[in-house]
């Protein structure tokens, strides 16, 4: 069961001490970078839709380690039609009752979709575990199941990707005093985000057994460094596109047509006495 090379580091990866001794990417650099990365998410999208294609994708990772705004570059120029991002809340009463894997597996893809879960349940084996929302036992049971659960998920078809976001110690305080300090990234801070920072080596524990018994040859952990967000996503999106199999797909030409004229008449006057937001910039 296990990936007898889960603890090799990546050839891009063995010789250097990791994206702390590499400068800082230009603002342009970067948009440059990520846009023709972007463009090919856009080929995966159509080859996506015409083969129907069933893509999973999901995110884990401490508080902090840049989930969201890795979403958030992998999504912005592509249909939310196509790319659909999952962020689940804290279980219900009625979700409580129910098998833990039930609620995630509703938005599971259908033909042509893919799914970008922002955590998911894995939870389990993470912040539920931590802060005591579930027990060692059924934490036990969960990571000995987990793995027979995703080989079930691959033999349907479906594509699975994981990704973990390895942010360090010292990174994860400085963004957090950030999100304190700034009034447009104080929401980010979460009930349980300064308890995660109180328990850091406990989370530590709860990765390294993850880890541990979930890294598969059929289904493994992809390691992300992102103490740099810009170049783990760049690193992130480049890797996920050498994953997909996927082919560039034929597009039709398209071709503006012409306004028809027959019932012209001058459609800007209505609008003159309509309530019209003030131009303030």
């Amino acid at each position: 069961m296990k990936n007898r090379h889960a603890k090799t580091l990546p050839v891009d990866n063995a010789n250097n001490k990791g994206t702390e001794s590499k400068p800082k990417l230009k603002a342009k650099q970067y948009e440059k970078l990520l846009l023709e990365l972007q463009a090919e998410l856009c080929a995966v999208q159509d080859w996506v839709v015409a083969t129907g294609q069933r893509i999973i994708i999901l995110f884990e990772g401490r508080d902090a380690a840049g989930k969201g705004g890795t979403i958030k570059a992998i999504t912005e120029r592509v249909s939310p039609r196509v790319f659909k991002i999952v962020a689940l809340p804290a279980p219900s009463d009625r979700e409580k009752t129910q098998i833990y894997i039930q609620r995630y597996m509703a938005h599971f893809p259908a033909a042509g979709e893919v799914v970008i879960f922002d955590r998911s349940w894995y939870n389990r084996a993470g912040v539920e575990r931590v802060m005591g929302f579930c027990n060692e036992k059924l934490t036990h049971r969960f990571l000995e199941l987990c793995p027979f659960f995703e080989k079930l998920i691959i033999e349907n078809g479906i594509i699975l990707l994981k990704y973990w976001l390895e942010v360090s110690d010292g990174e994860q305080e400085r963004r957090f005093r950030a999100r304190i300090d700034d009034p447009v990234r104080q929401w980010k801070l979460s009930p349980m985000d300064l308890p995660s920072r109180e328990r850091w080596y406990d989370y530590s524990r709860a990765r390294d057994e993850m880890l541990e018994a979930t890294d598969t040859d059929w289904s493994p952990w992809n390691i992300v460094d992102s103490n740099d967000k810009k170049r783990a996503r760049l690193n992130l999106i480049s890797h996920l596109l050498k994953q997909l199999p996927y082919e560039k797909q034929p597009r039709k030409k398209v071709k503006l047509p012409n306004r028809i004229t027959k019932h012209a008449y001058d459609d800007a006057a209505p609008m003159v006495h309509r309530r019209w937001i003030p131009m303030k910039y």
